[in-house]
C-alpha cells in the first residue's frame, strides 16, 4: 500500500481544474476521515471497560455510592454506550490526523515553508483540544455533577440517573470544552489568511466577549451559572491570547505590499523572457 498518497498534499492548479475533480478530492478526504475514525473506534472498543471507569470517576468524586446506582433501562444500553464511548475516544485519538486531512483538502496551494507548519499547527490543535477536555474533566465536570446532585436533593427528589443520560451528558460536556479551546487555532488561521488582524481583534473585543458567552450558553450541556462561567471565562482569556499571537504571526502591511510587488515583477519578467 502506498501510504504517501494517504498523507500528501495534492498539487494546486485549482484555477484550471473542473468542478468534478474538486468533488473527487472531497470524496477522498471523507473516505480517509471515515477510515481513520473507524479504525480508531474499533481500537477503542476493546478498552470500553477502562473508558467506562474513566467517565464514571468524576461521579465517584461527588458520591462514590452513585456509581453502583446508575440504572440501565435499555436492553442494549451496554452495547450502545460502549459504541458511543468508542466513537468519542476514537475521535479524540485520531483528531490530529483528521485535522491533517482537512488541511490537505483546504490548503493545497501552500508553499513548502507553510506546509511545514501544518504538523506544528496540528500538534497545537491536538494539545488545545486535550487541554480543554482535561480542564472540563478535572475542574468543571465534578462541580457540575455535584451541583445537580445537591439541587435534586434540595427539591426533595432522589437523584436517580440512568447510564444513558449520564454518559451522554458527560461525553458531550467534555467534547464541548475541547472544541471551545480550539479558538486560538481558528483565529490564527484567519489571521494568516488575511481575514483578521490584531487591530480588528482589539476593536471587536466587546462584541467577541458577548459572542463568546452567547456561544457558551448554547454549547454548555448544563444551565447552571458556574458551568457557564467556567466555559466562558477561559474562552475570553483565550481570545486575549489570540490577540497577542495575532500580533506575532501577522505580516506587516509594508511587507505584504513588497511581496506582492516582487511577485508581480517576477511574473512580468517571465512574460518578457517567454518560455525557454
Amino acid at each position: 500500500m502506498n501510504y504517501s498518497r494517504f498523507f500528501s498534499f495534492r498539487e494546486s492548479d485549482d484555477a484550471s481544474r473542473p468542478f468534478l475533480e474538486h468533488l473527487d478530492d472531497l470524496r477522498r478526504m471523507v473516505i480517509k476521515i471515515a477510515i481513520t475514525l473507524v479504525v480508531a473506534m474499533m481500537g477503542s472498543f476493546f478498552f470500553r471497560g477502562i473508558l467506562a471507569a474513566f467517565i464514571q470517576k468524576p461521579l465517584m468524586l461527588v458520591d462514590p455510592s452513585r456509581v453502583g446506582s446508575l440504572q440501565s433501562l435499555g436492553v442494549a444500553d451496554s452495547m450502545t454506550i460502549s459504541l458511543e464511548l468508542s466513537f468519542y475516544a476514537g475521535f479524540i485519538l485520531s483528531f490530529p490526523l483528521l485535522l491533517l486531512f482537512v488541511g490537505e483538502f483546504l490548503f493545497p496551494a501552500l508553499n513548502q515553508a507553510e506546509k511545514r507548519l501544518i504538523i506544528p499547527v496540528t500538534a497545537a490543535s491536538f494539545f488545545l483540544f486535550v487541554l480543554g477536555v482535561s480542564f472540563s474533566y478535572y475542574v468543571v465536570l465534578p462541580g457540575t455533577l455535584d451541583f445537580f446532585f445537591r439541587d435534586a436533593k434540595a427539591m426533595h427528589w432522589v437523584p436517580t440517573w440512568t447510564v444513558r443520560d449520564y454518559y451522554s451528558f458527560t461525553t458531550q460536556f467534555l467534547i464541548a470544552f475541547g472544541v471551545a479551546f480550539e479558538m486560538p487555532i481558528v483565529v490564527l488561521i484567519l489571521v494568516k489568511l488575511g481575514f483578521l488582524n490584531s487591530t480588528t481583534l482589539r476593536k471587536t473585543r466587546s462584541i467577541a466577549i458577548v459572542t463568546i458567552f452567547t456561544i457558551a450558553a448554547f454549547i454548555t450541556p448544563s444551565p447552571d451559572l458556574m458551568t457557564y462561567l467556567l466555559m466562558g471565562v477561559p474562552m475570553v482569556l483565550l481570545y486575549e491570547v489570540c490577540i497577542l499571537l495575532a500580533r506575532w504571526v501577522e505580516v506587516p502591511a509594508d511587507d505584504t505590499a513588497l511581496e506582492l510587488r516582487v511577485e508581480r515583477d517576477s511574473m512580468d519578467d517571465t512574460e518578457i523572457r517567454g518560455p525557454h
